[in-house]
């Protein structure tokens, strides 16, 4: 297979990661078929963190009341990032996540029922048709996309480079980017062992990053912007110094 320099791969469906997409004329459908079963879950995954004993610190809401559709972008840490995401989903809007999702035991039974939109990182055949029409069905269902732009998992207390896929498609759809940055799990959870104690989760909905009037040249600008800003709002939420302060 040949590089994916833009990060198709990691964002868009290949005909036959999901039932329903092998042509992109199902999207819309399945799009709405997603926003119904993701209301039903949403309010069962919320109750689950009183059982994990963990508390949301959440900032910014408002920032997801935008006219239109949008992509959102944030974090990505552990498992856990299925409660936080629930904890501050808004309306009309669908989860991006790897196909192998689909097969991680509880955790992909309730993505699926949660209406995630799989996707296929091993191909990238059809990705600038999938992108069009992603982005055409968002403009007309009024759908806001969250999207996890480093790729995988990390749970190191600093963000992985960011793909540029999620940020080709704002721009494809002239739409606002709105990151989203959870703090840090690190004081409360062990990836390796998979174990972890109660705590508080600080969250903040940044304001949206306009789109529009850009081009597919302005990509690479938006993507460092965007990584920049939230790498900066990572920090301060974990309360670890800056990197201009580290190296200060």
């Amino acid at each position: 297979m040949g590089p994916d320099p833009v990060g198709w791969r990691d964002l868009f469906l290949s005909p036959s990661s999901h039932p329903g997409f092998s042509r992109p004329c199902h999207l819309p459908a399945l799009l709405l078929t997603a926003l119904f079963f993701c209301r039903i879950i949403k309010n069962v995954v919320k109750t689950f963190k009183y059982f994990f004993g963990l508390r949301f610190e959440v900032k910014g809401l408002e920032n997801f009341e935008v006219e239109g559709p949008a992509i959102i972008v944030s974090n990505h840490q552990s498992m856990l990032d299925m409660m936080g995401m629930m904890e501050i989903l808004p309306d009309n809007c669908v989860q991006v996540g790897k196909k192998e999702l689909m097969y991680a035991g509880s955790v992909g039974l309730i993505t699926y029922l949660g209406g995630v939109i799989f996707i296929n990182r091993k191909s990238t055949s059809s990705a600038k048709m999938v992108m069009a029409e992603v982005a055409k069905t968002m403009t007309a269902e009024n759908v806001k996309v969250w999207v996890y732009p480093e790729g995988t998992r990390n749970c190191t207390g600093d963000l992985l480079p960011f793909k540029k896929g999620a940020f080709h498609l704002a721009v494809q759809a002239q739409v606002p980017v709105i990151p989203v940055v959870y703090s840090s799990f690190t004081t409360f959870y062990n990836p390796k062992k998979n174990l972890f104690t109660s705590g508080k989760i600080k969250v903040e909905v940044l304001p949206p990053i306009e789109t529009k009037g850009l081009t597919s040249d302005d990509v690479s600008d938006l993507t460092d912007r965007c990584f920049r800003t939230m790498r900066e709002t990572l920090f301060r939420l974990s309360g670890r110094p800056s990197e201009a302060k580290d190296s200060s």
